[in-house]
């Protein structure tokens, strides 16, 4: 799969703003970004990317599918862990750069490959650059990472 199929051509800039066609804008690299967050929640799970055909399976199934940066390869999330992410909906933003998926998660509830509910379990202090601090998430019972 290559280019923006099987997706709507771009058109103009009203077209991709306020028009009714899907058509995604895909990075030099043939990426978006995608955000995923709890359906029920709305808490942030993860960011991911997604190339064309991990889009479309995306649409295709109602599952999450990501392309994975670090291997080089489609990724339909949950196939190892039975962390299936079931999509109640995808959103796009106003330039169709980035996509929203709101998901049920199959399994332990769980996202993250280091074994937490969400990929977000850390913050940066105020004033501290340098520093990480956890937030208080816990590790899932039957972590993956």
């Amino acid at each position: 799969m290559t280019g923006n199929a099987p997706f709507s051509p771009r058109g103009s800039k009203e077209e991709i703003e306020e028009g009714t066609s899907f058509s995604p804008k895909f990075d030099a690299s043939g990426l978006i970004t995608a955000v995923t967050t709890d359906a029920k929640t709305g808490e942030l799970l993860m960011v991911a990317w997604m190339n064309a055909e991990a889009l479309a399976r995306t649409v295709e199934t109602g599952e999450a599918w990501y392309w994975s940066r670090s291997r080089g390869e489609l990724w339909h999330k949950g196939d190892t862990s039975g962390q299936i992410q079931t999509v109640v909906e995808l959103r796009t933003d106003c330039d169709q750069d980035t996509v929203w998926l709101k998901v049920d998660v199959a399994g332990d509830g769980g996202c993250c490959h280091a074994g937490y509910r969400s990929c977000f379990y850390r913050r940066v202090p105020k004033g501290e650059p340098a520093k990480l601090e956890h937030t208080g998430a816990e590790k899932l019972p039957h972590s993956h990472g």
